[in-house]
């Protein structure tokens, strides 16, 4: 195991104002969407028993959505590749949701 990680933001503040004005998702529902696919990703790349550590968060204020990935896992693939992947795919997720 690695004891690399990928510490810090791997994703910017996503502004979605707009879609959030318009009877969309709740903040909640926007979180949950947000954070399963940041989980997804991660466990599609490594086993659950490989990652040491995971950390997801996920806040969405002011129709704001900001996704931070930690992850402590194997070397292979590369887990801020797979961070940064998690988080863009939360990002993707909730304008799927907003979208629907």
């Amino acid at each position: 195991m690695s004891d690399e990680s990928s510490d810090g933001p791997t994703d910017g503040p996503r502004d979605v104002a707009d879609e959030a004005a318009d009877e969309g998702p709740t903040d909640d529902e926007v979180v949950r969407t947000a954070a399963k696919a940041a989980e997804g990703v991660v466990f599609a790349h490594y086993d659950q028993s490989a990652v040491t550590d995971l950390d997801v968060t996920v806040t969405f204020e002011d129709g704001v959505l900001d996704v931070d990935v930690y992850l402590n896992a194997p070397d292979d693939p590369d887990p801020d590749a797979v961070a940064r992947e998690a988080a863009e795919t939360a990002g993707e997720a909730v304008d799927e949701l907003f979208e629907a």
